[in-house]
């Protein structure tokens, strides 16, 4: 097991990593629309939280050397049920016709009052 660092995402706000590879799978550590540079949250609606989310989440596969294209399941955690179908534009924009499992849930409050977090488990190809 290699617990990652990468340069360019935002910082870890706890005691976690960005990632974990083991084997041929990487875990991706919940992402929040976090800018990287100031650490505040990015936006104000649900569309431009997910676009940071998925952006901050490219910069940690790229990382890897891997994309959104090797996503094998994601987990979206909303603040509101309400936002799903906006939310589920600009995922389906993002992943351009890639489609991973993925389960979506309501959460009483993410980190930093987000409105959504993302985490993922993707694929390193041989």
């Amino acid at each position: 097991m290699k617990t990652l660092l990468i340069d360019g995402a935002p910082a870890a706000i706890g005691p976690y990593c960005h990632a974990v590879k083991t084997g041929n799978l990487v875990f991706c550590s919940g992402q929040t629309p976090l800018d990287p540079v100031t650490m505040k949250i990015v936006g104000v609606t649900i569309e431009e939280q997910t676009k940071r989310v998925l952006t901050n989440i490219t910069v940690v596969l790229n990382g890897m050397n891997l994309s959104l294209k090797d996503i094998v399941k994601t987990t979206v955690f909303l603040k509101s049920m309400d936002d799903f179908k906006r939310m589920n534009e600009v995922y389906a924009e993002m992943f351009d016709g890639h489609t991973p499992a993925r389960s979506a849930i309501a959460v009483k409050q993410n980190p930093l009052d987000a409105m959504v977090e993302i985490e993922c488990i993707a694929e390193i190809k041989s």
